[in-house]
């Protein structure tokens, strides 16, 4: 049975949220997306993309925080503290770097980390494992040190780590970035090959273009722009406005 495509994956509404510094990030963001969609997150640096991602597993928005108005919810789920452990399995964020997830001695440790946090014991734990490993292509170097991967297999382990808690939602933040040509391939066809929601934060337009036929803009701390990802990168006045580059010599075909 496929998910209810009735109820969206994620949906934020006005959501408008101060630092305890008093600094202002979000004014009121408004964003649906469906199950199986995959939208790019863009704009310039401070223009609220990580602030509007740490609320979509509530690391921000509790009272200590800062002050929020406005609803977050995650499959019907609204982001609060009595259901945050389902929402932290449901939302799964891939940080830029991996040593932010990496840290057990074998990559196999590191992806059973999680859905074991979550309850999961003996053979279902070391099926979820192999699972989310052969997902990405690091099935061979489960009982390997993360330490001696590259740094694209690094990156393809820490996916692995969150798809091993079967999220509702992939977040990727800036997925490309240090990758070389080849790793930064190697890492769009696992993701392209997975049937998952995605959010995808990326200062790379090529990659959001490749990956996700739908873009936001965001920028000032407001929704800027909503549309298929290739129209919004023709529009030339719309990536000057808002410090969006493609780079040097880059056609849309």
């Amino acid at each position: 049975m496929g998910p209810d495509v009735s109820t969206p994956s994620l949906h934020v509404h006005d959501l408008a949220f101060a630092y305890p510094d008093g600094h202002q990030a979000l004014y009121g963001v408004n964003l649906s997306i469906a199950p199986g969609e995959r939208v790019a997150l863009l704009g310039p640096n401070g223009a609220g993309k990580t602030t509007l991602v740490l609320h979509l597993n509530g690391i921000l928005g509790g009272r200590d925080s800062g002050r929020a108005e406005g609803t977050v919810s995650v499959g019907g789920l609204d982001v609060a503290k009595p259901h945050l452990q389902e929402i932290r399995r449901r939302v799964g964020i891939v940080f830029q770097d991996p040593d932010d997830q990496l840290f057990m001695p074998t990559v196999g440790e590191d992806v059973a980390f999680g859905p074991a946090n979550f309850g999961l014991r003996g053979a279902e734990l070391t099926a979820r494992v192999h699972q989310a490993l052969d997902a990405v292509g690091m099935a061979e170097h489960t009982d390997r040190s993360p330490l001696h991967l590259s740094g694209g297999q690094r990156r393809r382990v820490a996916l692995a780590t969150v798809l091993a808690c079967d999220p509702e939602i992939l977040v990727l933040d800036e997925p490309s970035s240090n990758l070389d040509p080849v790793a930064r391939r190697e890492l769009a066809e696992v993701l392209l090959g997975l049937d998952r929601t995605m959010l995808m934060v990326t200062h790379d337009l090529p990659y959001a273009l490749q990956l996700c036929p739908r873009s936001v803009v965001l920028d000032g701390g407001v929704v800027a722009a909503d549309g298929p990802t290739r129209d919004l990168l023709a529009d030339a006045d719309l990536l000057a406005r808002h410090r969006l580059e493609l780079p040097f010599g880059f056609v849309l075909a």
